[in-house]
């Protein structure tokens, strides 16, 4: 199960990770994002350790949304040693985001 990602653990559990870290930024209300959620969950059990698959809701924690500059979502953001490596935004078949967390493996 991906992990819930807050403005209080994102830090920890994001920037300070030894792994990749997958963010998926989202919200209740976005239609996208409901498309996008259940693949993002796939992938979390997928990878297991090898990487960090994490979901933030952009409503409940506005600091990290706005530090990393989110206009739009479903935003997902693809983190290595702490910074931000890609980036897709919208709702994309799982293959791309699959390619995008195994190039940084």
């Amino acid at each position: 199960m991906a992990i819930e990602l807050t403005d209080a653990n994102f830090e920890e559990l994001v920037l300070k990770s030894k792994v990749p870290v997958l963010v998926d930024f989202w919200a209740v209300w976005c239609g996208p994002c409901r498309m996008v959620g259940p693949v993002v969950e796939e992938m979390a059990k997928e990878y297991g350790d090898k990487a960090v698959i994490g979901k933030l809701d952009v409503d409940n924690n506005p600091n990290v949304s706005i530090q990393f500059g989110i206009r739009n979502i479903p935003a997902l953001l693809f983190f290595k040693n702490g910074e931000v490596v890609d980036k897709q935004v919208g709702a994309v078949p799982k293959s791309v985001l699959v390619n995008k967390l195994n190039a940084q493996l």
